[in-house]
């Protein structure tokens, strides 16, 4: 079926950037995946191609357009090149950190901040998760006490995507009693006094995105890096879900339809018992019902992108597009797994990379059970 989502300058930044992964992350991916990290020039790389803060106004050094298409087109290129630990950094940065960049901050903070944000000199990570407060927002612990013009923040994090490489990071801190209206939003950056980064979490999967723990001990933070109004980040955390929610719909979908195209190049080149594996009726069928669902679910998030783009894009539809794709993601590349045989478990086969990196995807953003409490809700339930 014609998809009919993209128009041609989509498209055509869509292979520009599939030519800079094969030129600047594929070559080197399974050296960084192998070290737990990749390089900060990378970002960088990508900053200069015009690849980061597409939605960056052009006076800070963006693209200048706001169309979250060019964000999923190079989502879908980075599942397609099967480089989603390396990858990953680049969507956070894109699809969840900027927009609290471009919407709550002042005109300072944004002459400050986005010219580094879309030059990829200053890298971007978001800080919510706590030892203590995962999926529970409202239950964060991290303090913030005003202290004269600046704030003394204390606690810590964990799980924070570009952790190790972050500069900027948005961090959900606690500055009154109230549950919700008691959680502001700080930049801390890269330097300041207390700021220490822990060990880079040793993971099952994404291996070359670097995850980390944070700590903050009388982090001296400038009042002036406070983001929006003192006592709304539960709310400004909250609108930004969505979007954050298709982000990963995007890839779950891209990273499923890389694995099928990949299982279908193999099942036509693989023989067994005389013939080529493609041509028994099992995976036939398999791959025939794969097919179908992919589609299926491009569809939907598609449609949930063009909702997202005129600022309509519900919770709810937000979070069915989440669980469903990533359970979609699991089923759709543990079956082209088997098909690979005994070889899709070798770490040299990229499914057997895809089928560890999947693992996450039904957890960080929020559970297919916090999904679903969503959705029910919607239902008046």
């Amino acid at each position: 079926m014609d998809r009919m989502h993209y128009d041609a300058d989509h498209l055509a930044f869509g292979e520009a950037f599939r030519a800079f992964t094969d030129k600047v992350i594929a070559p080197h991916y399974l050296d960084w995946e192998g070290a737990g990290i990749t390089p900060r020039e990378v970002f960088q790389e990508a900053g200069r191609g015009g690849f980061l803060g597409m939605a960056v106004p052009e006076q800070f050094g963006g693209g200048g357009v706001d169309d979250f298409r060019f964000n999923q087109i190079l989502d879908e290129q980075i599942a397609a090149a099967g480089i989603t630990g390396s990858g990953l950094g680049i969507s956070l940065h894109n699809d969840i950190c900027l927009p609290y960049f471009l919407t709550i901050c002042t005109d300072e903070q944004k002459q400050r901040w986005l010219p580094g944000i879309a030059s990829g000199e200053l890298i971007t990570a978001v800080a919510m998760t706590e030892p203590g407060a995962g999926s529970d927002l409202s239950g964060i612990r991290t303090s913030a006490k005003r202290d004269g013009d600046s704030y003394l923040v204390n606690g810590s994090k964990t799980f924070i995507t570009n952790g190790i490489n972050a500069d900027l990071v948005i961090t959900a801190v606690r500055t009154g009693e109230d549950r919700h209206k008691g959680i502001s939003l700080l930049i801390l950056e890269r330097g300041m006094d207390g700021f220490e980064r822990g060990r880079n979490l040793d993971k099952l999967g994404m291996h070359s995105q670097d995850t980390a723990e944070l700590s903050f001990t009388d982090v001296r933070v400038p009042a002036a890096n406070l983001l929006g109004e003192e006592g709304a980040g539960f709310s400004y955390l909250t609108d930004k879900l969505p979007q954050e929610r298709i982000s990963i719909a995007i890839s779950a979908v891209g990273e499923a339809r890389g694995a099928f195209d990949e299982t279908l190049a193999y099942v036509k080149d693989r023989k067994a018992f005389g013939t080529t594996i493609g041509s028994f009726q099992n995976t036939k069928f398999v791959l025939a019902e794969l097919a179908t669902e992919i589609d299926i679910a491009e569809a939907f998030v598609d449609r949930c992108v063009d909702r997202l783009s005129v600022a309509k894009l519900s919770a709810a539809d937000a979070s069915k597009a989440k669980w469903w794709t990533t359970e979609m993601q699991a089923r759709v590349i543990d079956k082209c797994l088997q098909l690979h045989g005994g070889y899709g478990y070798m770490a040299e086969y990229a499914i057997s990379r895809r089928y560890a990196d999947a693992r996450i995807t039904r957890i960080y953003g929020g559970t297919t059970e916090i999904m679903k409490s969503v959705v029910s809700k919607s239902l008046g339930l």
